[in-house]
């Protein structure tokens, strides 16, 4: 069956894997950007740019443009990583990766509520960076700080969304060769989407709140 997947930060790396794959399945793609991409033009999926999900008019223009049309499944894909550590921390970096990675995807899912329906699923893509019990090398404060808060909004809506009918799990890519980490990750960004497709796949409201890795493996809060 045919579904309609809409992404954010769409227009590189694991959102544009996403688009790359759900298109070639035959599903119907929107895909939200800042500015999209030569590569994400070509994919002939539908776009969304000028977004930004850390401001509340721009995510009031996506649910204006999505107005009336269905969302099967929604990934909050857009984030940001800067590298913290003690001696140099910096309020700024800290503060945006907080509105990118925590703020934003709430935002977004609460602005697009009214379009999501029984069966439909959230997934919120995350990173096993904002596990506590995994924690064993410290650093990168702003991001791990702000997967953690993006864990525990996740968990919140899969509490309030699950009388509805409504999945939400909170995945791990893995680690990832693109451009946020120098392109120094162990499996691509197709690799990644695809398994981040299997477990969106296997998700059910049975299953929701779920924090999993994209090979299958359940992690620790």
């Amino acid at each position: 069956m045919t579904q309609h997947i809409v992404i954010t930060g769409a227009n590189r790396g694991i959102g544009l894997a996403l688009a790359t794959q759900f298109k070639q399945r035959g599903d119907n793609v929107t895909a939200v950007c800042r500015k999209a991409s030569e590569e994400l033009k070509a994919l002939g999926v539908s776009i969304i740019e000028n977004i930004d999900v850390t401001h509340a008019d721009s995510i009031s223009e996506l649910s204006q443009q999505l107005s009336g049309h269905s969302i099967d499944i929604l990934i909050n894909n857009a984030g940001l990583l800067e590298r913290e550590h003690l001696g140099s921390l910096s309020t700024a970096t800290i503060e945006a990766q907080f509105k990118v990675n925590a703020m934003g995807p709430l935002l977004v899912t609460d602005a697009l509520r009214d379009n999501l329906h029984k069966g439909s699923k959230v997934i919120m893509i995350t990173s096993r960076m904002g596990s506590m019990a995994d924690n064993g090398s410290g650093a990168y404060y702003g991001y791990r700080m702000s997967k953690a808060a993006l864990n525990a909004a996740g968990v919140s809506l899969a509490n309030d969304l699950k009388d509805d009918g409504i999945a939400v799990a909170m995945l791990h890519p893995g680690f990832v060769q693109t451009e946020m980490v120098n392109n120094a990750g162990d499996i691509s960004a197709d690799t990644a989407a695809e398994r981040l497709i299997q477990r969106i796949d296997e998700l059910t409201i049975d299953t929701t709140g779920q924090f999993k890795h994209s090979n299958g493996d359940s992690l620790p809060w």
